[in-house]
């Protein structure tokens, strides 16, 4: 019985090492996102829990000086916070097209491994035959055998 051999095997195994290179990729770029976002919670935090202390300050009263230095604060917090803003909407962008790849990737392995499997049945029910065949042939011969008085 001849060993099955998948024709497209090296195809499939190439497939496949690409959609792991993407798999890498794509956890990178959720780690990033998740890195940038996290900065941006903490910038907008940082912001309301300023503006809150100003608020109470204000309740209490204060001096000119420490209005300014909040106001600057605030400010280079607010430019801080626009940055981020950008980066997140970049590495959401990112994240969302290794995403995008992953599962185009993923899509072709799945069809290289649909092909195998149908083909690996199709030589399995080859084999059956070509065995079943060879049977019969011995059968044919042993029988002509008892006839012929060998």
């Amino acid at each position: 019985m001849k060993k099955y051999q998948y024709r497209f095997e090296k195809v499939l195994v190439y497939r496949e090492q690409e959609k792991t290179e993407t798999e890498i990729e794509y956890k990178e770029a959720v780690q990033t996102f998740e890195i940038v976002a996290t900065q941006l919670y903490d910038l907008l935090k940082k912001k309301e829990d300023t503006l809150e202390e100003q608020q109470e300050k204000m309740m209490t009263g204060f001096m000119i000086n420490e209005i300014h230095h909040y106001s600057r604060f605030i400010e280079s917090l607010e430019k801080r916070i626009v940055v981020t803003q950008q980066q997140v909407i970049q590495a959401r962008s990112k994240m969302t097209w290794f995403e995008d790849k992953l599962l185009e990737k993923t899509l072709e392995v799945r069809k290289f491994e649909k092909m195998k499997e149908k083909d690996h049945e199709h030589h399995r029910t080859e084999m059956e035959q070509l065995e079943a065949i060879q049977l019969d042939e011995l059968a044919t011969l042993k029988f002509r055998r008892r006839e012929n008085g060998w």
